[in-house]
């Protein structure tokens, strides 16, 4: 199966939030897997910057939450980062069991997963607020020929900024700090006629009292060649109705789930090739 030509050919419909992280341990090579023989559009995933300089796929910038280890990413090096356990806390019963424990999941590099998942799409969180994490993943993305196939992100807006500059070719998100003023304009009916360049949101469906998405909001962006990605939803209804106001993607924790949603809805098959 012909499943893309480019990270927006076709548009991703189902993302999967750090693989298939309700069946496996989020943003490990077997989560990843799992989402690639679910069928998956894009896997969305985070990379740190470790001390010694090597790019590892993980969430949070410590280690308590999902393995046996402490203290930070950056402060370890990627040796010292595989004697740790990364199926250690991971529990689908409220920690009655823990069925990955001791079966050698560890934290992989982001050369690992895009060499174990040489056909699918990435949706690249850096984390790290640091210029080398930039310098770094446009290394790998291009050693790996992989930019047709990866969106870069960041809440940092420097490490945007600085990825823009020095690779143009590859596609980015927009950050809060650049969703803010679109949504303002948005809701004022102040936006531009068009975009400068491709955009590609990645938001929540609200913040604290704030609807961000809307039918009016996804029409009008889409009018201006914008691309509209929701996180992190991860009920069947909530999928629906999103869909239904013609967001182009849906981010969750339940790939299989939302991939029967679009199907449904016939929002996929239309698009694949076999």
């Amino acid at each position: 199966m012909i499943k893309f030509t480019d990270f927006l050919n076709p548009v991703p419909r189902v993302i999967a939030h750090r693989g298939d992280s309700r069946h496996f341990p989020e943003n490990t090579l077997p989560a990843f897997k799992s989402a690639v023989e679910m069928d998956i559009d894009v896997i969305e995933t985070d990379i740190h910057i470790t001390k010694d300089g090597q790019l590892v796929i993980w969430h949070d910038p410590t280690l308590e939450r999902n393995t046996d280890g402490r203290g930070k990413i950056e402060d370890h090096t990627l040796a010292e980062l595989r004697n740790y356990d990364a199926g250690y806390t991971f529990t689908s019963d409220g920690g009655r069991t823990f069925p990955f424990r001791g079966k050698g999941v560890r934290i992989c590099t982001l050369d690992e997963a895009l060499e174990e998942c040489p056909d699918e799409r990435f949706n690249i969180d850096l984390k790290t607020k640091y210029p080398q994490i930039v310098d770094e993943f446009i290394r790998v993305i291009r050693r790996h020929d992989a930019v047709h196939r990866i969106v870069g992100a960041s809440f940092h807006l420097s490490n945007l900024k600085r990825l823009r500059k020095s690779a143009p070719e590859f596609l980015t998100s927009i950050t809060t700090a650049e969703v803010i003023p679109l949504l303002f304009r948005q809701k004022t009916h102040t936006l531009p006629s068009c975009f400068k360049r491709k955009i590609i949101f990645q938001i929540p469906r609200r913040a604290s009292f704030i609807e961000i998405v809307t039918p009016d909001f996804v029409s009008q962006m889409h009018d201006r060649g914008a691309i509209v990605m929701v996180w992190t939803i991860n009920e069947e209804a909530e999928m629906r109705e999103l869909f239904s106001m013609g967001v182009d993607s849906v981010m969750t924790d339940d790939p299989a789930l939302v991939i029967k949603v679009a199907e449904d809805m016939g929002l996929r098959n239309q698009h694949r090739r076999k």
